[in-house]
């Protein structure tokens, strides 16, 4: 199959960076494009006691702007590879990070879905969470889950886990 369409989740974690990495190599040899896609998830980053008006003009704006920003430097790293890529932020109010992907998935045509994973197993799994394990059992398309190789991001303890 030649993928033309990959979409690829990004939040500025060393899995990530390698998961783009990986889908511009895709791309390059099909001659597909990148769509990179971070959505921002404003739930995750408050404590309960902002006053909304805080929120919406002091929150919100930094976590979008640092979607954006994140979303840029990605872009920047595959345009100089001559991939095609253009970049979507979607702003989270409470539905699932891997329901979020699997819709824009299905909305754009992906032929590809790339993620980075942690690979974690057992209970960190459980207590964890995996948007990965979701988005690939409810996607319209293929999913390549991309670990970091072991000791890649420098830490001993992620390679023991690995």
């Amino acid at each position: 199959m030649s993928y033309q369409h990959l979409l690829v989740a990004v939040d500025g974690s060393p899995t990530a960076d390698h998961a783009v990495n990986e889908a511009t190599g895709l791309a390059q040899a099909t001659g597909g494009r990148i769509r990179l896609l971070n959505v921002m998830d404003p739930l995750a980053h408050i404590s309960g006691f902002e006053r909304p008006d805080v929120y919406s003009q002091e929150v919100l704006p930094r976590l979008r702007q640092a979607g954006e920003a994140l979303l840029r430097r990605a872009q920047e790293r595959v345009a100089q590879s001559g991939v095609p890529v253009d970049t979507v932020l979607i702003e989270n109010l409470d539905a699932r990070v891997a329901d979020l992907v699997v819709e824009h998935a299905k909305a754009w045509g992906a032929d590809l879905i790339v993620l980075g994973t942690h690979g974690r197993r057992g209970l960190a799994r459980v207590l964890m969470g995996s948007d990965a394990e979701q988005i690939a059992r409810t996607a319209p398309a293929p999913v390549l889950l991309v670990r970091l190789p072991a000791g890649a991001d420098g830490s001993a303890a992620n390679a023991a886990s690995a």
